[in-house]
């Protein structure tokens, strides 16, 4: 309560998430390599969790607001997931389809799994509460849920450094409650203005390590084009 009560005062970081937004970015590239994944300790965590790590790397393209395509080759074949708005497609040898993900917001990509809060973030999908100032760290430390409409109990808490707005840790509760996992960014370089993690892994719930990634060639603010995210 002391240090909330200091960083009100204007003695340190603010409470509010909307100190930490990165209104500058507006799209990415970047080759995300796999550079080690356990998948019995990837297992735990839940049961599909493992399998981006099954792929040696993925070619991605992000834009704001909503906007992902990922390309990956397992086996000599290609597998593309696009997203556009709350719509997915998938293009893979087996299965072919789009997905609507208005009320299954989990399944949705966003910057946050690359360590970057954009405004869509928190434009009626997440609420965030200041939780307390780490004192290690001296990062802020906000719980995540999302909106009541979109039905789902997931949490999410997040360390975010506080002077390169990027977050540098993320605990995942889910629907229950039950701890899921925790990610990790580091390594973070200033590209175009905006600090980015260059390194992630993550831990199960016993505190294994599970899996890690190298994100590879990352451009941001390029000028990614919206045909990119068409889904017909």
């Amino acid at each position: 309560m002391l240090i909330a009560a200091v960083c009100l005062l204007g003695g340190g970081p603010s409470t509010s998430i909307d100190a930490y937004l990165v209104r500058e970015f507006k799209d990415a590239k970047v080759t995300a390599r796999v550079k080690m994944g356990n998948q019995k300790e990837l297992a735990k965590i839940n049961s599909d969790f493992g399998l981006s790590y099954r792929f040696k790397y993925s070619n991605i393209q992000i834009k704001e607001p909503w906007k992902f395509r990922a390309e990956s080759e397992i086996e000599d074949s290609k597998l593309v997931v696009t997203q556009n708005g709350m719509k997915q497609k998938f293009d893979t040898p087996i299965y072919r389809g789009t997905q609507e993900l208005s009320t299954k917001p989990g399944r949705l990509r966003t910057m946050l799994e690359f360590g970057i809060l954009t405004p869509s973030l928190f434009n009626d999908f997440f609420n965030a509460k200041f939780i307390r100032l780490d004192r290690a760290t001296n990062d802020v430390v906000f719980d995540l849920t999302y909106v009541g409409w979109r039905k789902d109990n997931t949490r999410y808490r997040i360390w975010i450094d506080p002077e390169k707005r990027f977050v540098s840790k993320r605990e995942w509760y889910g629907q229950t409650g039950e701890f899921r996992a925790t990610f990790y960014y580091e390594n973070p370089k200033q590209i175009n203005g905006v600090w980015a993690p260059t390194t992630s892994s993550v831990k199960n719930a016993d505190g294994a390590m599970a899996g890690s990634l190298n994100y590879e060639n990352l451009k941001i603010n390029v000028g990614v084009p919206d045909s990119v995210f068409r889904i017909d």
